[in-house]
């Protein structure tokens, strides 16, 4: 029985939520002393790897037959108004493609104020567990930290489906100084076959610099910038400029020139009175934020947040 087992070929699909990824992947690159982006190519040989150990079965019968990625986007008519946001999420579109990942979009529509997802979360469970049923994949990994997929996972449990969930716990600090904290639902894991806490995998296993875990983030000369500050190469561009519930309001289009005065993990604050302008890394253009430096020339639009205090938007780094 076990030589059978070990003589077959292990099915894998991979689904993202990805929004949740985006989320995990900024952590890496601008809170996480890692300073790095997530690689796709990286984590699904991590995926093959791990499911391998788990299967007990060759690292070469497991294969990533389908993965799909899930996500809001902005219409064509509110990238078109973000600079090169459409040229970035066709660049996104063409890494997921290279990996060969399924791109699933729906508009991100305004409510109350805000911008939001509706709808994903439904269209991930119902394509999850209709292509279960044609393909009858041995395996389905899940990327995502939603207690609300448990009823998905049991429904892939009825059908002999084995369910990962790759799920990261980490805290960090905004832009104003409050810690935030992303834990994954207990419940999802609770109802799982494979529950793998990357956070602690890959804390450990970097101490070690073990390959495998190495190879999940992208290699500093792999880096490809895009207008926001995203490596292409990885996760691809940001799809809102803003932090979530933020909407941009632009005062001017004239440009104002001044200096770096701080930076923290993932913001910082520009020189300029009567005040210190704060700026987020998603309002950075041609520049990644780990490659700023405090007294930096910079050129930037001023706009205002959702409470209608002045920030700085559109931020250039002036060469040196």
């Amino acid at each position: 029985m076990q030589t059978e087992k070990a003589s077959k070929l292990t099915r894998i699909a991979v689904f993202y939520d990805g929004n949740y990824f985006l989320h995990v992947s900024n952590y890496y690159n601008y809170s996480h002393e890692r300073r790095s982006r997530i690689s796709i190519s990286g984590l699904h040989e991590f995926i093959r790897s791990q499911v391998a150990e788990e299967e007990e079965t060759d690292f070469r019968l497991c294969q990533i037959v389908d993965a799909h990625y899930f996500r809001g986007r902005l219409n064509a008519h509110e990238a078109s108004q973000r600079g090169n946001q459409l040229f970035y999420d066709r660049l996104f579109d063409d890494i997921l493609m290279s990996e060969g990942v399924v791109t699933h979009y729906l508009p991100v529509k305004n409510f109350q104020g805000s911008r939001q997802e509706k709808g994903i979360d439904v269209w991930l469970a119902l394509e999850t567990f209709e292509l279960c049923i044609l393909k009858q994949f041995d395996v389905v990994v899940l990327i995502t930290a939603d207690g609300d997929y448990v009823p998905l996972i049991r429904k892939l449990n009825t059908l002999g489906t084995r369910v990962m969930v790759l799920s990261w716990d980490f805290e960090y600090y905004n832009d104003e100084g409050e810690k935030m904290v992303t834990r994954t639902s207990q419940d999802l894991l609770a109802e799982v076959s494979y529950p793998v806490a990357m956070h602690e995998m890959i804390d450990t296993k970097l101490k070690k610099n073990e390959t495998l875990v190495l190879n999940l983030f992208v290699k500093q000369s792999a880096r490809v910038l895009n207008g926001n500050g995203a490596f292409a190469t990885t996760t691809g561009a940001n799809f809102n400029r803003f932090p979530a519930g933020e909407e941009e309001e632009i005062d001017s289009d004239d440009y104002k020139i001044s200096t770096i005065r701080s930076l923290k993990n993932g913001y910082g604050f520009i020189n300029y009175p009567p005040n210190n302008l704060f700026f987020h890394y998603t309002s950075l253009n041609d520049v990644d934020f780990n490659e700023l430096q405090v007294d930096d020339e910079v050129k930037f639009r001023i706009g205002k947040n959702a409470e209608g205090k002045d920030i700085a938007v559109d931020v250039h780094l002036l060469s040196n």
